[in-house]
């Protein structure tokens, strides 16, 4: 069973949203769990039925290592991102990580993609399954 970690901060929306569409094409066929970068990003994730959910600094460097494939909006490799919610720790740990990363291209940094055309994230998620999520 492959192992998804989802990762997101502030209010979870962006995570939450994956998991429902995860768990619409995957069903219980994958584990899918949320990792917020604060107690109610999780708990969002988890309202949308992640199998488990941990918040945090630590909790987020640890998952990571156990885990195959994390899927996250891109500011999780960036230190300081999100209103400061990512830390140089967790950017680090998620940057260094053997896990295939599938990263959203939504960013609120002062950070332009080249080459990225600008989606809504329904569509984005929709073709982050249907393209880059090959089990």
């Amino acid at each position: 069973m492959k192992r998804i970690c989802v990762i997101d901060g502030q209010g979870g929306g962006i995570g939450a949203t994956v998991i429902k569409k995860l768990k619409e094409r995957f069903g219980e066929s994958v584990e899918i769990i949320a990792l917020g970068t604060n107690a109610i990003a999780t708990a969002q994730m988890l309202k949308a039925r992640a199998n488990r959910g941990a918040s945090g600094e630590n909790a987020i460097a640890r998952t990571v290592r156990q885990v195959d494939i994390i899927i996250g909006p891109i500011g999780i490799i960036m230190a300081h991102a999100m209103m400061g919610e990512v830390t140089v720790k967790t950017a680090e740990a998620i940057a260094a990580c053997t896990a295939r990363k599938i990263l959203i291209p939504l960013s609120q940094e002062n950070v332009e993609i080249v080459g990225v055309c600008m989606m809504p994230l329904p569509r984005l998620i929709d073709t982050l399954i249907e393209k880059h999520l090959d089990l």
